[in-house]
Parts: structure tokens; C-alpha cells; sequence
């Protein structure tokens, strides 16, 4: 193995992965602010948007992942050089991104007598279910944002959302402060406050979305006037194939940490907000694999068009070796500062509180290490799914995915949970995500293999 010539497509990935990044940590930055802001009003409440978030993030897991459906196809046509497939991916990815948006608000609010029979703690319960109402509608939103972010990453533009993220969370922070703490003549909301403002955030950022795709010479174009024939049913079908698999992707991972919160909360609210805390931290990190991702997305799927499937193995190989490394430092990090990270979330002013913080830290940062080990199968099956959804590849790791979160992942945690708690849970997690980056490793490294072996997709 040539690992000189891999290390040399670090930069490369870099240079297109780190936007994605910034623009993720700018999402995460919102529900980091959100958290910290309603952690200071006490445990109880920081559980209460952790079980909120959860249910709401449920949903939007699929609408995400069914999104990125765009990306690939986008890439692809980049590769052949074709502008008026472009044209059409963009506009018909709207369509298709929005109908799927009001679809996922009826999903959402469904799931609030389901919440309500499970079991979880009715102070909490008393002040997640006005919360979820409210950000339930900006999920519409988030995906027409997602529609123009997913076309800007696949063209390869992936400093477009970085700057429209960081644009909003100027505006975004300072709101959901004043709505959750009631400044000035604005009342005091708490945990429905955060939810207020990050429903303002939603619908800002489409309309500071479409401003930088209109201002920017290479997507001008696009965005400014419409097709010749705007519903495409050809591109609407090829959108729905590679989009429910990758969405019942998303969905099946993310469903298993959505799990993990109900599951937690089925222990207390000590141990949901201790889980809430080592689960922030995660998604802190996981943007990192993300902005991998979408590198591993684009470079695979321009090589697709081009039908250069050896150099599509070898950018595949270099971006999952970047990912491996980054990985194993961010873990690293993780246990070194497990003390002091979960005083991020936390206040000691709430020792009176019905749980104290000082327990919610300690049991969180036992939390952390666990979370430190599993870092490194993160990445890795993070950048699998990413590359392989580069190659159109979503039905069959959809089912692995499946296998690794369900049928491994999530009986590890409930059997776990009794008699090792919420560290069983989080252990139920480790063993989900080695298995993924197993199987999907496996996938890879037959689909790849077998298309330069033929010469075609």
C-alpha cells in the first residue's frame, strides 16, 4: 500500500470537507447554545429539550439522509459536464425536499402520544411537548435548506453553506438568549424559548441561503431562473430511489441515539441528562466526520461520472484513512477531559435541583470515555456510507446498517441497561457502530473491487 500517495489527498479533502464542517458546527453550535443556555435553568429541563431534540431529530434523521440523495447526483453530472441536468437536479430536488418536509411534520407530532406512553418522567414530559410542537414545523425548512445545500456541496461550492450558517448563528444566538430568558419587554419562554428561536433560525436561513447562491458567478445561474421543464419525473424517481434508502439509513442510525435518550429516560432524569451531555459531545465531533464525508461524496461521485472507478478507490481509501485518524485523536481528547467537559452543560448553583449536577457530571463523564472508544468506528462508518452513497450504492448498506444498529446495537443496550445502566446503553451503542464500520468496509471493498474489475457501474 502506497500510503504516501493517500496522505497526499488529505488536502484535497480537506480543502472540501472543513466548510462542511464549520457549517455543521454552526447547526450544532445552535443546540450547544440551546443546551447550555436551558442547562443553567436546571437538570430538569436540560432533560426535557434532550428528550425533545431526540424525537424531533428522529424524524428529521430521515428527511437529511433522504436529502442526500442530491449530492451524489449532482457530482455525477458535474462529471459528465452536464449543466441542464444541474439545472433540473436543483429545482426538482426542491420539490421533492418540500413535499417530504410536510410529510415529516405530521410524523413528528405524531410521535407526541407515543412519547406520552413511554414511560418517561412527567416533569419532563410537562415541558418537552409544547417544545416539539413548535420546532416540529420548522422541519419543513430544514428541508428546503437542505435541498440547496446538498446541491451547493455535490457542485463542490461547499463554502456557500459555511457562510450562510454563520450568518444566521450571528442572529440565532442572541434571540433564543432573549426568548428563553425573557430580556426586556420579552417574556421568560425557558425550554419553549429555545425552541421559538431555532424555529426563527430555520426560516432565516433559507432566505440567506438563496441570497449566496444568487450572489455566487458558478451557481448564479441556477438559482435565478427556471428550467425549460421544471418537473422532471425521470430525476423525481432517480431522487426517490437513492433518497429512501439513504433516509432509512439515517434513520436507523440515528433511530439507535434516539433510542438510547428514551431508554435513559426510562432510568431517571440523573441518568437522561447525564446522556444528553455525553450525546452533545458526540455530535460536537461527528460534524468532523461529516465534512469527511461529504468530501468522500463528491470526489466518488464526480469519478462515478467519469467512469474512473480506480481513481475512485483510491480518494475512497484516502479520505477513510483521514477519517480513521481523526478519529483516534478526538477520542483521545475526549478522556483526557472527561472531568471537565460536562460542566459546560451544568451549573452549581442547582444542587437543589431534584437531581444534582455534581452526580449528572460524574455519571457523564464515565459516559465520555465510552464515547471516546467508539469515535474511531464513527468515523469510519460515517465515511462508508458517504463514499458508498457516492457510488449510488444505498439499498444494501441500508439493510447493513440495519443489521449493525438493530440486531447488534440495540438488544446490547436493553439487556445491558439493567444491570450496568446507562453505561450498558452506551455500550450497546460501541457495539452498533463497530459492527457498521465492519460491514460497510466489507461492502466497500467488494463494490469497488468488482467495478474495476468490469469497467462499468
Amino acid at each position: 500500500m502506497n500510503w504516501k500517495s493517500y496522505f497526499g489527498e488529505f488536502r484535497t479533502n480537506w480543502q472540501l470537507g472543513w466548510p462542511v464542517m464549520v457549517a455543521y458546527l454552526g447547526q450544532v453550535l445552535v443546540g450547544l447554545a440551546d443546551n447550555i443556555m436551558v442547562g443553567k435553568l436546571g437538570p430538569t429541563s436540560l432533560a426535557a429539550i434532550s428528550l425533545a431534540n431526540s424525537t424531533i431529530f428522529f424524524v428529521m434523521a430521515f428527511g437529511i439522509g433522504f436529502s442526500s440523495a442530491i449530492t451524489p447526483l449532482v457530482s455525477e453530472a458535474l462529471g459528465l459536464k452536464n449543466k441542464d441536468r444541474i439545472h433540473r437536479i436543483f429545482y426538482n430536488g426542491l420539490l421533492v425536499n418540500g413535499f417530504m418536509g410536510l410529510l415529516m411534520i405530521l410524523a413528528v407530532w405524531g410521535l407526541i402520544p407515543v412519547l406520552q406512553r413511554a414511560h418517561q418522567p412527567p416533569e419532563v414530559l410537562r415541558i418537552a411537548v409544547p417544545y416539539i410542537r413548535i420546532v416540529g414545523i420548522s422541519l419543513l425548512f430544514v428541508m428546503l435548506f437542505q435541498a440547496m445545500k446538498q446541491f451547493a456541496d455535490g457542485m463542490g461550492y461547499t463554502k456557500i453553506s459555511m457562510h450562510a450558517m454563520i450568518t444566521v448563528n450571528i442572529i440565532n444566538v442572541p434571540v433564543s438568549y432573549v426568548l428563553i430568558y425573557g430580556i426586556g419587554p420579552f417574556p421568560r419562554l425557558e425550554v419553549l424559548g429555545a425552541g421559538m428561536g431555532s424555529m426563527i433560525a430555520r426560516l432565516l436561513i433559507l432566505f440567506v441561503f438563496w441570497y449566496f447562491l444568487a450572489r455566487d458567478e458558478r451557481t448564479r445561474e441556477f438559482v435565478t431562473r427556471l428550467p425549460a421543464r421544471i418537473l422532471d419525473w425521470a430525476i423525481v424517481r432517480r431522487l426517490f430511489a437513492l433518497g429512501l434508502p439513504s433516509g432509512m439509513q439515517s434513520e436507523f442510525e440515528m433511530g439507535i441515539f434516539t433510542a438510547t435518550v428514551w431508554l435513559a429516560g426510562t432510568l431517571g432524569t440523573l441518568s437522561q441528562a447525564a446522556n444528553q451531555i455525553a450525546l452533545q459531545m458526540a455530535s460536537m465531533t461527528y460534524m468532523v466526520f461529516v465534512g469527511l464525508g461529504v468530501a468522500a461524496t463528491v470526489r466518488t461521485g464526480y469519478r462515478m461520472g467519469k467512469k474512473d472507478f480506480t481513481g475512485l478507490r483510491h480518494v475512497a481509501l484516502s479520505v477513510l484513512l483521514q477519517a480513521a485518524i481523526t478519529g483516534l485523536v478526538i477520542g483521545v481528547l475526549y478522556m483526557l477531559l472527561r472531568h471537565q467537559l460536562p460542566w459546560m452543560y451544568l451549573s452549581a448553583k442547582h444542587v437543589r435541583d431534584q437531581v444534582n449536577p455534581h452526580d449528572v457530571a460524574r455519571l457523564a463523564s464515565g459516559l465520555l470515555v465510552i464515547a471516546g472508544l467508539f469515535q474511531i468506528f464513527d468515523s469510519i462508518q460515517v465515511v462508508l456510507q458517504s463514499i458508498l452513497r457516492g457510488m449510488q450504492d444505498v439499498r444494501i448498506p441500508m439493510f447493513l446498517i440495519f443489521t449493525a444498529y438493530w440486531l447488534v446495537g440495540f438488544p446490547v443496550a436493553w439487556f445491558l441497561r439493567g444491570p450496568w445502566g446507562v453505561y450498558g446503553i452506551w455500550a450497546g451503542l460501541l457495539a452498533g457502530l463497530g459492527t457498521a464500520a465492519l460491514l460497510l468496509f466489507v461492502r466497500f471493498q467488494y463494490l469497488s473491487k468488482k467495478f474495476i474489475r468490469h469497467g462499468n457501474a
